[in-house]
């Protein structure tokens, strides 16, 4: 049993030499990255990490780590704000087609205007934590173009933060853990796991504020 685990981890250590020695590699994690960002089954984390992972042993760009690195997190960044721009006009342009849909009559437009405002309030913060939660963040970019968030002097300007700090996090996730784990794909497989960790950690963290905030809101009583 051992042995057949130590065969599939080499395998998969020589796998990702193999992927994360050419340079294409650095234009799949730009493309991951961007499509996550539309369709959420994309696990574009993973692609950074492994290009952190990769970057720690100096198998990208000519055995230079740092600037390995850089680029890892440059093209997983670049992607995703590419992605996430894309998300946001998709909700901007579909505005009418999904305002009948979605928020259909007079409920339906207080609905979308409750998360419009809640959206200017804390919406800078919301774009950043959404960046870490699969999914959240295709609603949140496609709701900021729904809601009709300005786009460059807001939405531009948040989500190049927030890409950046995810692409950071992923990849020098990826990086450290490598740099202590010498099997690389022992390291992918715990870096992944602890990006994991940390996003079950945010999400549980963002629900039992939202739950208190709730909570706290005085009740509304109908006459």
């Amino acid at each position: 049993m051992f042995d057949s685990l130590t065969d599939i981890f080499h395998d998969a250590e020589k796998w990702i030499e193999t992927i994360s020695s050419n340079p294409w590699f650095l234009l799949f994690i730009f493309a991951v990255a961007l499509l996550d960002s539309i369709i959420p089954i994309v696990p574009s984390e993973f692609s950074v990490i492994a290009g952190g992972v990769a970057a720690a042993d100096a198998v990208l760009i000519d055995d230079r780590p740092v600037f390995a690195l850089v680029c890892v997190i440059i093209l997983g960044a670049v992607g995703a704000y590419f992605g996430d721009t894309i998300a946001y006009w998709i909700g901007n342009r579909s505005d009418k087609l999904l305002r009948n849909w979605f928020f259909k009559g007079e409920k339906g437009e207080q609905r979308l205007l409750a998360t419009s405002k809640q959206i200017r309030k804390r919406g800078g913060l919301l774009l950043i934590t959404a960046r870490f939660i699969p999914g959240g963040r295709t609603a949140m970019t496609f709701t900021c173009g729904l809601t009709g968030q300005p786009f460059l002097k807001w939405f531009t300007r948040w989500d190049i933060a927030a890409t950046t700090i995810w692409a950071s996090y992923a990849a020098l996730i990826g990086y450290f853990v490598s740099s202590v784990i010498e099997n690389q794909a022992t390291a992918l497989l715990l870096a992944f796991g602890l990006a994991l960790s940390i996003t079950v950690v945010i999400e549980a963290v963002r629900w039992m504020l939202e739950r208190k905030r709730s909570q706290a809101q005085p009740a509304v009583v109908e006459s």
